[in-house]
């Protein structure tokens, strides 16, 4: 009698302690992921704070000093303010999927961009590859244009306390030799 109830709190011991191990295997799994959503704004915009060209149209979300995000749970839309003469009180969008296949933004063959968006493993970073690609004067010709590539890389995070948005960026060029590194601030508004 006395080997059956020490088998029995031997199995409820031995069941408590699964059960305790799947729950913080669980817990461990469901990371806190840093939320974008809302009104931003910085002093100079993104493409600026490198001094180069890495936007394909004036439309596009690295000129910009103001954005507004909204985040799903696999992407992200970023809403702009569109700078372009004539275009009165109009914004442009950009959808950042986190699945790490390639958008495109097109143009026609001469202005555009390809790019691909990951969220790091902790959820904490959100990486945006992009290739632009744009059509720019040949010195000393005239009316001559070739195809010109900027490669960027953004690392985007967000503070701790979720009212900055910190967005470290390299880009390289055939442009210009060499790469160049910047970071830009954006502090949240709303």
């Amino acid at each position: 009698m006395k080997n059956k109830r020490n088998v029995l709190y031997s199995l409820i011991i031995l069941l408590a302690g699964v059960f305790y191990f799947q729950v913080q295997a669980q817990q461990k799994k469901d990371i806190h992921r840093a939320n974008f959503s809302g009104e931003w704004k910085s002093k100079e915009s993104i493409s600026m704070g490198g001094n180069i060209v890495c936007s394909y149209d004036e439309g596009d979300r690295m000129l910009s000093k103001t954005m507004k995000i909204a985040e799903q749970a696999d992407f992200l839309i970023i809403e702009v303010p569109n700078l372009s003469p004539g275009a009165a009180l109009a914004t442009s969008q950009e959808k950042l999927d986190f699945d790490g296949k390639a958008g495109e933004i097109n143009h026609g063959s001469e202005r555009g961009k390809k790019f691909t968006v990951t969220m790091s493993a902790d959820g904490q970073t959100m990486t945006v590859n992009s290739i632009v690609h744009l059509m720019t004067a040949v010195p000393f010709s005239v009316n001559t244009q070739k195809q010109q590539f900027v490669y960027v890389t953004e690392v985007w995070k967000l503070s701790n306390d979720g009212n900055t948005i910190s967005v470290q960026a390299n880009a390289k060029s055939t442009l210009f030799d060499g790469e160049r590194s910047w970071k830009t601030v954006f502090d949240k508004v709303l």
